[in-house]
């Protein structure tokens, strides 16, 4: 399959990882709104993707399609951030309108991926 795919659908593909690992965050956050103590998760995917580019287009050891391969989300923990009296981090309101963008990226992310595909479907039937 490698053959046939690109940069930028294997940069897609990261996207798309990336955007479901956040989704989970904030729906843990979500779910846990009303526990006390709780600290909300925050998803970070650009600074390491960022730096894993350069590093490749600086002729480092990585070649581009190492790094785009080996670029992880993170998750991180806001430990002093507090919204409430019983320690709890978590902004219900923030988190839904972040679920929201979320889906829209992914649906995005998702057409691109598609017709991406279709291209490439179209070169193999040579239409």
């Amino acid at each position: 399959m490698n053959s046939i795919t690109n940069n930028t659908l294997l940069m897609m593909e990261r996207s798309m990882d990336f955007l479901w690992t956040k989704q989970t965050a904030i729906l843990d956050n979500l779910a846990n709104v009303e526990t006390p103590n709780y600290k909300t998760k925050y998803v970070t995917f650009e600074e390491a993707f960022r730096s894993r580019l350069q590093a490749a287009a600086n002729g480092s050891a990585l070649d581009m399609r190492d790094a785009l391969e080996g670029a992880q989300a993170t998750i991180h923990v806001a430990d002093n951030e507090t919204a409430r009296m019983d320690g709890n981090g978590v902004d219900a309101t923030e988190q839904s309108i972040e679920l929201a963008r979320n889906a829209l990226q992914q649906q995005h992310v998702m057409n691109a991926i598609s017709t991406d595909l279709a291209l490439i479907r179209t070169a193999i039937r040579g239409q």
